[in-house]
């Protein structure tokens, strides 16, 4: 089974990069996250609240949750890989779209899990196609809303008709960790399922729109008894003690989603609209990040090669599957621009 490799950080003998590659929020962590790191390092010696009280508390509030139904992790990666390890095992098996997030078939195999993948439509979640993969035993069915890498939907209804087709014993989990950045009226991150029923679950993530990827931070939200399922499986000091003071710092930043999301929203569109210009193909996207289709693996490459040329790292996507795409994280105004200048040149160049 290949490794998980995240995106690259560094080109030999290039000094400044302009990394655009893991889907990092545009701006950095809020400064009160910082502030609050910088305060919380002066008590990193003590052992951090295992129960994340206060950062549980802090959630609930932000979204209007139950904070004894939330569960903190080091990332939602870490929540993920307990879900799996909890609730897979061998004779089981997990359904997830054909190019959905590479953690879920590597914490699956890693658990004994059957993998079965469903075709998807225009890059998209097929609803019917992931129900037509279910079998008596499938244990877990994983839908990433948006989805990573391609950027793509699947709307509340949609996603409420899958959990209704699925047996009640199927765990659904939603990752939406890009939900900050969506503002559709037809879509939920699936917290309206979770409270609907036993056997759904919403992981988020502190990564994407808050900017804490090193820090380490995730959480979800489930039913009771799932929560006590992760209560016993995760390690008992899971999240750090900085990482939470940065959480709930970041949960209280006036503005700063707002902010975000009103910036990626038209930097996103722009981005687009420049490379559309410039002949390339961009699949539509809800996320922080675009999907650029150079139509084959080997154009993809060269354009890769290319923007690495000028220091720009982007996301090679041939281990999903979609070796003739690039992954374009939104960055700042100037990073995007960066980007357009550099594909629309080589678009002159190599047609």
């Amino acid at each position: 089974m290949p490794p998980y490799v995240g995106g690259e950080s560094a080109i030999g003998g290039v000094n400044r990069v302009i990394k655009l590659s893991s889907n990092e929020g545009a701006f950095g962590p809020p400064p009160g996250a910082i502030d609050a790191m910088r305060e919380a390092a002066g008590s990193a010696y003590r052992y951090p609240d295992g129960a994340s009280t206060s950062l549980r508390r802090a959630i609930g509030k932000a979204f209007d949750l139950d904070p004894a139904r939330i569960v903190c992790g080091n990332g939602s990666d870490d929540l993920i890989g307990l879900l799996i390890q909890s609730y897979g095992g061998a004779g089981t098996e997990l359904v997830m779209s054909a190019h959905g997030f590479l953690i879920y078939e590597i914490a699956a195999k890693l658990a004994g899990m059957v993998v079965r993948k469903a075709a998807e439509r225009n890059l998209t979640a097929d609803i019917d196609a992931m129900l037509a993969q279910v079998t008596p035993a499938t244990r877990m069915v994983f839908l990433a809303n948006p989805n990573n890498p391609t950027g793509s939907l699947v709307p509340a209804a949609a996603v409420r008709r899958l959990r209704d087709a699925l047996p009640g014993d199927v765990l659904l989990v939603l990752d939406a960790a890009y939900a900050e950045y969506v503002d559709r009226a037809d879509y939920d991150p699936g917290i309206e399922l979770v409270d609907a029923g036993h056997n759904t679950v919403m992981t988020r993530t502190f990564s994407k729109m808050f900017g804490l990827g090193g820090a380490r931070l995730g959480w979800a939200y489930a039913p009771e008894a799932v929560v006590d399922v992760l209560n016993r499986t995760r390690m008992p000091f899971n999240v750090s003690s900085l990482a939470a003071a940065a959480g709930i710092a970041a949960l209280t930043e006036a503005g700063w989603v707002e902010k975000c999301r009103s910036h990626n929203r038209q930097a996103r569109a722009t981005l687009r609209e420049k490379l559309v210009r410039a002949g390339l193909t961009v699949h539509p996207s809800d996320a922080n990040f675009v999907l650029v289709d150079l139509a084959t693996a080997a154009r993809a490459t060269l354009a890769d090669e290319h923007l690495r040329q000028r220091g720009i790292i982007v996301r090679n996507v041939a281990a999903y599957d979609l070796p003739q795409c690039l992954r374009v994280t939104i960055g700042t105004d100037e990073q995007c621009d960066a980007v357009a200048e550099a594909l629309t040149a080589f678009v002159a160049l190599h047609g």
